[in-house]
């Protein structure tokens, strides 16, 4: 699998599945609540997002049900999705340590 970088909303979308499925309105408010309100996405938004990670296999829809005359859908992450974020997990770590040893060695005495 050739090394891909998520933008930050779709990295939290498929975070936020690596707990279990999800229905959007749900996708929604955790990804605002693991971002402390820096990312919200509407739903055309989110749902133009999950059709995109569903065509590049890392999510997949996992059910539905109608709750209050409404239809939910849920999603949930593939094993595929899985390793993706793993991957981009260790990127940004890699990335996050390489700048806190360059902003230690800056702080350092002379």
């Amino acid at each position: 699998m050739p090394q891909q970088e998520f933008r930050e909303p779709t990295f939290l979308v498929l975070a936020a599945l690596a707990e279990g499925p999800q229905h959007g309105y749900g996708l929604i408010r955790e990804v605002e609540t693991m971002s402390r309100g820096r990312v919200t996405l509407r739903a055309g938004t989110l749902y133009a997002a999950l059709e995109r990670l569903a065509g590049d296999g890392l999510v997949a829809e996992s059910g539905q049900e109608v709750v209050e005359g409404r239809l939910r859908r849920y999603y949930s992450l593939t094993d595929f999705g899985a390793e993706a974020l793993g991957k981009e997990i260790e990127r940004m770590r890699e990335n996050a340590n390489q700048a806190a040893s360059r902003l230690r060695s800056r702080e350092a005495p002379a």
